[in-house]
C-alpha cells in the first residue's frame, strides 16, 4: 500500500545509497568531519523508516525497533576497529569477515522480513544494505570497491561482454537441467525497459556491491585473485539455495555459482560494481522473461 508514511520511508532508505552511488566521496568526508561518538551513532537513524513504516500499519514493536537501531551501530563499530587495528591499513580483518556473514544470512534467510507488513520486507533487505554501506564506505572506508553508479561506456560494454560469454554455457547447462523452459512471448518493449531496471536497481546492484564490492574484494587481499573469484561465485550460487524450493535448489545453486564467476570478471577489470551489476541484471531480465 502506498502511503505518505510508506513513501517518506521509501524516500530514506533509499538517500543512503543514492548519495554513496553517485557522490562516492561525500559520505566518507561528512562521516569524517564528525567526533568519533557521533559518527559511529549516526547509522542509529536507520530505524526511523521502521518506525514510519510500522506505526502507519498498525505493527510496531519496540525489539525490531531496537534491533534496527542497534545493528547499524554495532557493525558500525566493527568496522572502524577493524580499520585501527591495521593502522588505517585494508588488507584484512576477522570483523570484515563478521559484518559480511551477519549482512549476508539476515537477507538470505529472511531474518528480520516477519518485523514488517505484507509486501514491504524489501525495506529489510535496503536497511541493511544501508547499514553496510554506511559501515564499509564511511567507517572502514574500504578502497577498491568500486561503487560508482555513474555509469560509463566501459562498464556497458565490460558488462555486455561478459553476458556474451555466459549466455551461451548458462542456456545448455539451464536447458540440460530442465531448469530454464524457453518462452517466445514479447511482452513490449516498456515491460522490457522497466524489468531491467528494477533488476538493476534492486537486486543486481545490492548483491553486486555485496558479493564483488565487498566480499570478493576483501577475499582477495586474502586468498589471491583467481581463488576469491571462485570462492566468492561458489557463496553467490549458495545464496540461492532456497529459491524457488522448499529446501536446496541444487539447479538454481549451480546456474547462480556459473554466473558468479561472470559477475566477478566483469567487477574485477576495472573494479567497478557498475560494470558486473549490468551482466547481472540482464541475465536476470532475461530469464525472468523468456526463460522462467
Amino acid at each position: 500500500m502506498v502511503t505518505p508514511a510508506n513513501l517518506i520511508a521509501a524516500a530514506l532508505t533509499l538517500i543512503p545509497l543514492f548519495v554513496a552511488a553517485f557522490f562516492p566521496q561525500l559520505l566518507a568526508e561528512r562521516a569524517r568531519a564528525l567526533p568519533v561518538g557521533w559518527r559511529l551513532l549516526c547509522p542509529a537513524a536507520l530505524s526511523v523508516p521502521y518506525l514510519l513504516v510500522t506505526c502507519a500499519d498498525g505493527t510496531f514493536r519496540w525489539g525490531w525497533f531496537a534491533l534496527y537501531a542497534a545493528l547499524p551501530v554495532a557493525i558500525a563499530s566493527l568496522l572502524w576497529q577493524a580499520g585501527r587495528t591495521e593502522n588505517g591499513g585494508m588488507r584484512r580483518n576477522w570483523r570484515d569477515f563478521l559484518v559480511l556473514a551477519v549482512l549476508g544470512l539476515a537477507v538470505d534467510l529472511r531474518w528480520f522480513e516477519s518485523a514488517w507488513p505484507p509486501h514491504l520486507a524489501i525495506f529489510s533487505k535496503m536497511l541493511l544494505l544501508d547499514a553496510g554501506i554506511y559501515g564499509f564506505l564511511a567507517i572502514r572506508q574500504l578502497d577498491g570497491v568500486g561503487f560508482d553508479l555513474r555509469l560509463r561506456l566501459s562498464d556497458a560494454a565490460i558488462g555486455f561482454k561478459e553476458l556474451a560469454w555466459y549466455i551461451p554455457i548458462g542456456l545448455a547447462l539451464g536447458l540440460s537441467l530442465g531448469f530454464l523452459h524457453l518462452h517466445r512471448n514479447w511482452p513490449g518493449f516498456a515491460p522490457i525497459v522497466g524489468a531491467w531496471i528494477f533488476t538493476f536497481l534492486f537486486i543486481a546492484v545490492p548483491e553486486e556491491l555485496f558479493f564483488r564490492g565487498w566480499l570478493q574484494n576483501l577475499l582477495e587481499r586474502r586468498i589471491g585473485r583467481v581463488p576469491a573469484l571462485l570462492l566468492t561465485a561458489a557463496l553467490f550460487g549458495l545464496s540461492h539455495f532456497n529459491k524457488r524450493a522448499v529446501y536446496f535448489n541444487w539447479r538454481y545453486v549451480l546456474l547462480a555459482a556459473v554466473a558468479g564467476i561472470f559477475y566477478g570478471r566483469a567487477w574485477r577489470q576495472q573494479r567497478r560494481v557498475g560494470a558486473s551489476a549490468i551482466t547481472h541484471a540482464s541475465v536476470d531480465a532475461i530469464w525472468s522473461l523468456w526463460l522462467r
